[in-house]
């Protein structure tokens, strides 16, 4: 599992409003961003750029995988690989328990 943000939600939301808000103001995004940065606090405008390509992302306006599916992909693959390893340990005990059954019994 990922390791937790170091920016909390309401943080990554307001420096991407930010930018948006700011972007004008400056020759370039990134320039923007770098801004944005300095004033939050942020130790990388790339950082943000993230953030934002993140956000397009999400709410379509850029190609990608969402937030969403890429849960859902990581908890389907979790559910896929514990199902794989249920698997091993039945086929396992399917070849125990045939043996056992193959073999003579004196009683």
């Amino acid at each position: 599992m990922g390791r937790p943000s170091k920016y909390p939600r309401e943080l990554r939301e307001r420096a991407v409003r930010m930018v948006a808000e700011v972007r004008p103001d400056y020759p370039s995004e990134y320039q923007a961003m770098t801004a944005v940065a300095g004033m939050l606090g942020i130790g990388s405008p790339e950082t943000i750029r993230t953030w934002i390509r993140r956000q397009q992302v999400d709410t379509g306006d850029r190609p990608g995988v969402t937030t969403d599916t890429q849960a859902q992909i990581k908890k389907l693959k979790r559910e896929n690989a514990e199902l794989r390893r249920a698997n091993e340990i039945l086929k396992a005990a399917s070849a125990f328990f045939a043996a056992e059954l193959d073999r003579p019994h004196l009683r």
